[in-house]
């Protein structure tokens, strides 16, 4: 496999593919550089058949703190069709993700905030260390949850996304397990055995049913098609256009409150 920019890869001799987001000194942010990496990796792994099982984990001491702040400022600093480029470019990889055949694991820790809760919710299993802390933190720098939204909505459904999609507020893994984000939150010294007890049922199935059973359950959920996709893209670029947009995210790097706060 290629070697990838923004993220570390190692497979054991069973299939086990771990992939781990790495740019700890950013937090792992979803930068312009890591998510074509994570999209090229998903078109890779899901047309091989020696993968049976994908855990996606992030170095450093956060999962996935969101988008990375200097993309987002030179999206609402570009011309709209830039935007929008970059906005699709951002949900063909969740897409990816969330269509990828074989079982994807998360294993999270630290932080997930923003596109990390969207990482998230298109794993099939996630696990969580205890102190981990959850946020959809848009709306604090003027922007909203657009491309994740589909997969957050799948996962929590609309009354349980409502608690926490527009607040920003901070909440701990008991809630995001209580949201159906994660599925369990455990100790950190206990992480790695959940996952391993997570994978083994994994080895013992057949993969093309495993892959059949995981895209039929996905067309008997939410809609999540060309249209709906699209919609999430506009949404995001409009939102990028906006002063709150470009006030927040200023405010944000300069350590200040905006002008709402």
């Amino acid at each position: 496999m290629n070697d990838f920019e923004t993220l570390k890869l190692d497979c054991d001799t069973r299939g086990v593919l771990t992939v781990t987001l790495n740019l700890p000194k950013k937090k792992n942010a979803l930068s312009a550089q890591m998510i074509s990496d994570l999209t090229q990796l998903a078109s890779v792994v899901g047309s091989d058949t020696k993968y049976r099982v994908m855990i996606l984990r992030g170095a450093g001491d956060v999962f996935c703190a969101g988008g990375d702040l200097g993309w987002m400022m030179l999206q609402i600093e570009g011309e709209r069709e830039c935007r929008i480029a970059e906005a699709r470019k951002l949900a063909h990889m969740l897409r990816k993700f969330n269509e990828m055949p074989l079982p994807v694991i998360g294993a999270i820790h630290g932080g997930a905030f923003g596109g990390g809760i969207g990482m998230a919710c298109v794993c099939d299993v996630v696990i969580a260390e205890t102190g981990t802390k959850f946020g959809l933190t848009e709306t604090r720098l003027g922007l909203i949850p657009a491309t994740i939204s589909p997969y957050v909505i799948a996962r929590m459904g609309e009354g349980k996304a409502r608690r926490v999609f527009m607040s920003a507020r901070i909440f701990t893994a008991k809630e995001a397990k209580e949201l159906e984000i994660i599925s369990t939150y455990v100790p950190l010294k206990e992480m790695d055995a959940r996952i391993e007890a997570e994978i083994l049922p994994y080895l013992s199935a057949a993969p093309e049913a495993v892959a059949a059973s995981k895209a039929l359950a996905r067309s008997l959920g939410p809609c999540i098609d060309d249209a709906v996709i699209e919609e999430t893209i506009q949404r995001l670029a409009d939102t990028w256009e906006g002063d709150e947009a470009r006030e927040g995210i200023d405010a944000f790097l300069k350590k200040r409150r905006p002008r709402w706060a």
